[in-house]
């Protein structure tokens, strides 16, 4: 790692080297923040929680969530002490070491413990995951404002971020899936029987002898041969929970790796006490806070359309894992078809601004929830498809159409919030830039939180079983999956129009007046503060 110094003339000039480092930091971050994506489906299939219980655990560790960053920041922030590499690289070691194993240790493999004994390895290893995680992200996130003052640079940086963070997670989301679910082939045992627990009453469905006959043909399966569920006549497949240890324990190193690069690549211009993780704020009122930001309207559009972003994909991430493995029978690939249905919003990227300049940030993000909106009903299409690779073929046309629209609203999102917190200074005459962000990502986070906890809940009452994993599933609870997957984008397509088109209010009209007149106002104000 580059030391610290105070002498900025032998500084190097800032280049390619630091965009690529930077790049590699996000990378390494996530190599573990992408494998959130499988916690649920481990805990839920694997480990076999039962859905109610998980959800319940989902919010503790949510809470937990909300808590940890500050609680890190202000840790870091405080920490006076001199370190020989500087104290914002130091931390990220020290977070990046423990990525190490942290990264696993939400997925410790024991199917046959008890609930109480899973509940405390799901709880206490989510914790010290998350908090190995924000002990390098959190100094990660600020060293942007160390590398380099200029704005322009800083700009770059942010570019390389998020192709960094583009890379990192096609191995979790992408490749992931091909490692650790398998179809069952005959073998001429029934060992995989092992891995579930059969209800009461549903023994005779689940006799051994049920698994060496095709239930199409009739025929007794020969080795190699894929099994057969008898409750659907699909494939079966199972999630190996010993490969998603081992898979987070290889993506530990590899982030690792990434961090060390990255610390020994980029170098620190700017000096280290000028930096804080945190931002100290005045005492914060949450019913005035809240009072103020229900009159901002602009805010609470994009508040509204941002937790409908959330729910299309954060909740269905594990409901569309379920569907793929139970009905399609193809969980190896369902990360390549999400990355299918969503690398349309890339498209955008190039040409947001001409867009935004030619047509506005609303106008444009309404067209969006529209094609969403058709891609939601392409959705709720293909349940009704009997044949299931006509139905997989309509289910991606949906998906792509709510990418698609999706996109536009995605490259705009926090420049509305920016217009939102103009808004409030043209209306009332105050920013709270504080308050309405400090707002707008709560009601964010509250999204990414609640909503796959309450996915799990509707999952338990649409016949959803833990105990027999995705091997016992009837074809009645895996064609429900579709219908669930299906009304969750199009819950969350109708969610975005109403906050974007029917709440937030700055068309491109509307912005123009209020950019003019705030120019004015501060143009007036500058003068009288001249003339005194």
């Amino acid at each position: 790692m580059n030391n610290t110094t105070n002498n900025t003339a032998e500084k190097r000039k800032f280049g390619m080297r630091d965009k690529l480092a930077y790049a590699a930091g996000d990378l390494g971050c996530n190599m573990s923040f992408a494998l959130k994506a499988t916690v649920q489906t481990f805990w839920l299939v694997y480990m076999m929680l039962e859905t109610g219980l998980l959800s319940i655990l989902l919010l503790i560790v949510q809470i937990w969530d909300a808590v940890n960053d500050p609680l890190i920041g202000t840790l870091i922030d405080n920490d006076t002490r001199k370190y020989k590499h500087g104290k914002f690289k130091t931390y990220i070691f020290i977070g990046a070491c423990g990525l190490l194993i942290g990264g696993a240790a939400v997925f410790l493999p024991f199917p046959k413990a008890n609930v109480v004994v899973k509940a405390i390895l799901f709880v206490v290893g989510y914790i010290v995951w998350d908090a190995f995680y924000t002990v390098a992200n959190v100094p990660y996130g600020s060293m942007l404002s160390l590398v380099t003052e200029d704005v322009g640079e800083r700009s770059q940086l942010s570019t390389w971020r998020s192709i960094g963070s583009m890379l990192g997670n096609i191995l979790p989301n992408v490749i992931l899936p091909m490692l650790i679910w398998q179809k069952v082939t005959y073998d001429g045992t029934t060992g995989f029987l092992d891995r579930i627990e059969i209800p009461e009453g549903s023994a005779d469905m689940f006799k051994p002898e049920n698994f060496h006959n095709n239930p199409v043909t009739g025929n007794t399966y020969l080795p190699g041969e894929e099994v057969l569920s008898p409750l659907t006549g699909k494939p079966l497949e199972i999630l190996i929970g010993e490969r998603v240890f081992i898979a987070a324990l290889i993506m530990g190193v590899i982030g690792f790796l990434a961090f060390m690069f990255m610390l020994k690549m980029i170098t620190i211009r700017v000096d280290e006490s000028t930096v804080k993780t945190t931002e100290k704020k005045e005492k914060f009122n949450i019913l005035s806070a809240f009072g103020k930001f229900m009159k901002n309207r602009p805010a609470v559009g994009a508040t509204i359309a941002a937790m409908g972003m959330f729910l299309g994909m954060n909740a269905a991430t594990t409901a569309s894992t379920i569907m793929f493995a139970t009905y399609f029978n193809m969980a190896q690939l369902s990360g390549v078809v999400q990355m299918i249905g969503f690398l349309p919003m890339l498209f955008f990227m190039p040409f947001i601004s001409k867009i935004v300049k030619k047509y506005g940030k609303k106008e444009a993000s309404v067209f969006g929830t529209l094609i969403s909106l058709a891609g939601g009903v392409v959705m709720l299409i293909f349940p009704l498809i009997s044949n299931t690779t006509v139905a997989l073929v309509v289910f991606l046309i949906g998906l792509v159409a709510f990418g698609i629209g999706l996109g536009v609203y995605t490259c705009v999102s926090w420049a509305m919030m920016g217009d939102a917190i103009d808004y409030n200074e043209w209306k009332f005459n105050s920013r709270e830039e504080g308050t309405v962000y400090s707002l707008h990502s709560f009601f964010r986070k509250l999204a990414q939180g609640v909503g796959p906890s309450l996915v799990l809940v509707i999952m338990g009452w649409i016949g959803y079983e833990a105990k027999l994993g995705t091997i016992g599933q009837s074809a009645a609870t895996a064609h429900n999956m579709c219908w669930l997957v299906a009304g969750l984008y199009m819950f969350s397509a109708i969610v975005q129009f109403i906050g974007i088109a029917l709440v937030y209010n700055l068309d491109k009209k509307t912005l123009e007046k209020m950019t003019s007149e705030l120019n004015a106002r501060k143009a007036t104000e500058a003068t009288g503060d001249a003339e005194a």
